[in-house]
């Protein structure tokens, strides 16, 4: 069923909010996916962070002007699904990637980020872009060793000193 003016409307201003949040797109061909697929994806979408949404490349041209995401205009071609990471970068390229695995109908044909696209082949690199949580503890244990250094430089002695009375006690028992 076509759209009448307003909806397109619509679905342009809500895809250009969507677009100037999103960290990341993906977009991936669909074709050959049955309902119930497209239905099991679009709930893991929903439970991970990834606002996904069937759309004209036109609508979708219109969407992401002005964004980070005007890039991808020259690249939109046949049916596509897409897929914006709302929460982290790599969000979109993880569903998308993970839910290929199972269905090699759905293939990524486009990722953009950060101003920058490339093509489909590139979906492992965003896929492998740690979550927040992982960033930080990647973040805090960076920060953490030369404490933990300086701890061990300071002990080290006390240990050594140890160490040498325990080896003369030994020697005298023995």
């Amino acid at each position: 069923m076509p759209l009448n003016l307003d909806q397109k409307k619509e679905l342009v201003a809500e895809l250009a909010e969507v677009a100037a949040k999103a960290h990341s797109l993906v977009a991936a061909q669909y074709s050959g996916l049955t309902v119930s697929q497209l239905t099991q994806l679009r709930n893991k979408a929903r439970t991970s962070g990834v606002f996904l949404k069937v759309a004209k490349n036109t609508l979708v041209r219109r969407a992401v002007e002005g964004t980070d995401f005007a890039c991808v205009k020259d690249v939109l071609t046949g049916p596509m699904i897409y897929a914006f990471s709302t929460e982290d970068p790599g969000a979109a390229g993880r569903l998308i990637k993970e839910f290929s695995k199972g269905n090699d109908k759905l293939q990524a044909r486009v990722v953009a980020i950060s101003g920058q696209v490339f093509p489909g082949s590139h979906i492992d690199r965003l896929a492998a872009l740690p979550t927040r949580d992982q960033a930080l503890s990647m973040m805090l244990s960076v920060m953490k060793a030369p404490i933990e250094k300086l701890v061990r430089t300071l002990i080290e002695p006390a240990a050594m000193v140890t160490r040498a009375v325990k080896a003369v006690a030994d020697q005298k028992s023995a």
